[in-house]
């Protein structure tokens, strides 16, 4: 245990924001660089180093939370550094991405605030990257097999890397000209600079691990040559299609998916763009959807300058605190949420469903008509009297993803299939119907968090080693089944 008495003597700490009016101007992460480390030890003495650690059930990587907390809190960063990466191949991805599951379940917050353990684990990769204490593990020797991973999100790069680190010769298969999937243009500058997916790939081609990017299987490249080039397939290739809002007026011009509008952005901050194709600049915005993707939409409009940004979601507002009944310790309770965007300014609409939108003579969008809901049965139903229309003149769809992508034949040539909820379906060994091709991440899972995506990527990783080779030592911290209250 760190400090026996360090809940005792120490209160919970965050780390600093930036002031709103600064960071809106930039792109950068909107996080105070070096405000952690001052408080770090301290925070991490908080952990009780529990009989039963429920953090370690919270998280799907099993991470080794009261030990890393113990390393931190006596600064011995390099041993930190080794215990937070035996379960975990990107950290700096899940301590600045992860909603932080593990916290919900600390034994803590039963009666006080939880420990930090996501501003620790941010501390201890960060340092590790500053002191030169992430060194690439390439393998003691090749086993002869090769192996092909669709898609380079969380789910692929983890699968590849583990394997990789087993002897096989893996390649990463990308659409995109970028590695890192929705980590890459998906995810804002300002939630996650990119220059730490850019080091983790680094590494990853120091192990061996090869990357293709600008190759789409099933359009590029057929799925059946694939699978002759290749010992074994892992298909990591997300649940990328979005869920879209079918009203009158849907065919405006300016209503797009988040996932649309967000990447332009993204590739200004690659330099690919001066200016983003699709702009909030000087447009009424109006994001449909409460979640994550609707706050990074949110940020997004901010930095472009938006004269305003309304956020609707069909859902009631979420309790401030957790209901002991509905949804009590240690499950994940889904709380009402100010992210770092919405601290920027907005509305929030809660209970409320758009009718139809309105354009002009042009054919753009103009304005969004909406009404409140209530719940009859299960089902929203609007409240008669409460119809209204506000400004849009920039519409985004964030209202989450459906499954993965039917459109580019790679479901159908490979021969895929699929489960009751539209995924690719899969054995306890992360197996497909079709021999050799494994699925790991939200293609099979469905959407999901980021550490869902890495636990399934380190555990399809296992079975397809298996696969190969007869046994494996890789590790495999959930089976297909596992499921969490948050999907």
């Amino acid at each position: 245990m760190a400090d026996p008495k360090g809940f005792l003597t120490h209160g919970r700490e965050v780390a600093t924001s930036r002031p709103v009016d600064e960071r809106v101007k930039d792109w950068n992460e909107v996080y105070v660089p070096g405000s952690l480390l001052p408080i770090i030890s301290k925070q991490a003495s908080r952990c009780m180093d529990c009989g039963i650690p429920f953090c370690h059930n919270g998280c799907p990587l099993g991470n080794l939370i009261p030990e890393w907390n113990d390393y931190a809190y006596r600064e011995d960063w390099t041993e930190a550094s080794e215990r937070l990466h035996a379960t975990n191949n990107f950290p700096e991805f899940t301590g600045r991405l992860c909603p932080a599951p593990c916290e919900s379940a600390c034994v803590l917050g039963i009666n006080q605030l939880p420990v930090t353990i996501k501003n620790v684990e941010v501390s201890i990769i960060d340092k590790a990257w500053d002191s030169g204490d992430v060194k690439p593990q390439a393998p003691e020797r090749l086993s002869g097999k090769t192996v092909a991973v669709i898609g380079s999100g969380p789910a692929g790069l983890a699968a590849a890397q583990q394997l990789t680190r087993a002897g096989h010769t893996v390649a990463v298969y990308e659409r995109a000209d970028r590695v890192g999937g929705l980590l890459r243009y998906g995810i804002p500058e300002f939630k996650m600079e990119k220059r730490h997916i850019n080091r983790r790939i680094e590494q990853m081609r120091a192990e061996g691990t090869r990357f293709r990017t600008g190759v789409e299987v099933g359009r590029d490249l057929k799925a059946t040559d694939l699978r002759k080039r290749y010992d074994a397939v892992v298909i990591a290739a997300g649940a990328t299609t979005a869920r879209d809002l079918p009203v009158p007026g849907r065919e405006l011009k300016g209503i797009h998916q988040a996932m649309e509008y967000l990447p332009l952005s993204n590739k200004v901050q690659e330099g690919d763009y001066v200016t983003a194709p699709i702009s909030a600049e000087g447009k009424h915005v109006v994001v449909i959807g409460g979640g994550d993707t609707g706050a990074d939409c949110v940020g997004t409009a901010h930095r472009q300058g938006a004269a305003s940004v309304t956020q609707v979601e069909i859902m009631p507002r979420p309790n401030d605190e957790r209901h002991p009944v509905q949804q009590p310790w240690p499950t994940f309770p889904i709380l009402y949420k100010v992210t770092s965007a919405h601290e920027e300014g907005g509305e929030r609409i809660y209970a409320a469903s758009t009718s139809h939108f309105e354009g002009d003579e042009d054919g753009r969008v103009q304005w969004l008509h909406l009404a409140e809901v209530e719940f009859v049965d299960g089902k929203p139903t609007s409240k008669p009297g409460t119809e209204r229309r506000i400004p849009a003149q920039l519409v985004t769809l964030a209202m989450g993803f459906t499954g993965t992508d039917r459109e580019n034949g790679l479901v159908e040539q490979f021969g895929l299939e699929l489960d009751e909820r539209g995924n690719i379906a899969r054995d306890a060994d992360f197996r497909t119907n079709v021999p050799g091709v494994f699925v790991a991440g939200d293609a099979g899972r469905g959407q999901s968090l980021i550490v869902w995506a890495i636990a399934e990527g380190r555990s399809a990783a296992r079975g397809v080693d298996r696969f190969l080779t007869g046994a494996s030592d890789l590790p495999a911290p959930i089976r297909p089944t596992d499921r969490s209250l948050m999907v």
